[in-house]
């Protein structure tokens, strides 16, 4: 191996997770993939996440020190690419959540690059409690992607638990959790996931509640 040569391993890593240097009098490139990558800026160093249905810049580190960084400033972002999520699809779900109850259950919201169009993917459960869920992804088209990760806590609030800190660190992806289920007006709490950043959604918008409301009057 040449002096100065990164092994095979690394070099495939850095290619896969690469670190930019975002330039002071012209915008960064943008990623030429799907990805990640990291942003060196004079504000901080951020983690940025490109995928077709959604793009994501957040500030992981600060400098501890007053050193003179010679990058340009990065700003956070967030766009979401695939659009509002059908609240009829909230509706089916909360169907699926009730008829499980008071046993946990869980699907994905999946959206379809090439249609553009959402569905409701069921997860194959492998067992389930009170207080627990185990299950096989659902088999996706290869256009389709996860928006959302949805599941139920029965007769328990919506909330996130230790266990789904762990389970999302490393995804990027929406988490919804219904609760209450045999409510009429079940609790709702969904999350942005993206590589380990948890940001709570403080409002979920009101339209999944009354596409809840409605699945209960049906």
């Amino acid at each position: 191996m040449n002096a100065g040569a990164l092994n095979p391993a690394d070099a495939a890593l850095q290619r896969s997770f690469p670190t930019v240097m975002v330039p002071r009098r012209e915008p960064v490139a943008p990623m030429q993939a799907a990805g990640e990558r990291l942003l060196m800026g004079e504000n901080g160093v951020f983690l940025e996440i490109d995928l077709p249905w959604l793009s994501v810049v957040r500030r992981i580190a600060h400098y501890t020190v007053p050193t003179a960084i010679p990058y340009g400033k990065v700003a956070e972002s967030t766009e979401l690419r695939c659009g509002a999520v059908p609240p009829e699809l909230i509706g089916e779900f909360v169907a699926m959540a009730r008829a499980a109850h008071p046993l946990e259950t869980g699907a994905w919201i999946v959206w379809n690059v090439e249609t553009k169009r959402f569905r409701l993917a069921p997860v194959k459960v492998l067992s389930q409690g009170t207080g627990s869920l185990k299950y096989e992804r659902p088999e996706l088209l290869a256009s389709e992607l996860r928006v959302i990760d949805c599941h139920s806590h029965g007769a328990h609030p919506a909330y996130f638990s230790p266990t789904d800190n762990e389970d999302d660190r490393h995804e990027t992806k929406f988490a919804f959790v219904l609760g209450n289920c045999a409510s009429s007006v079940p609790s709702m709490a969904m999350r942005l996931c993206a590589k380990g950043i948890f940001e709570n959604v403080e409002r979920v918008p009101s339209s999944w509640y009354a596409a809840a409301r409605a699945e209960e009057v049906a």
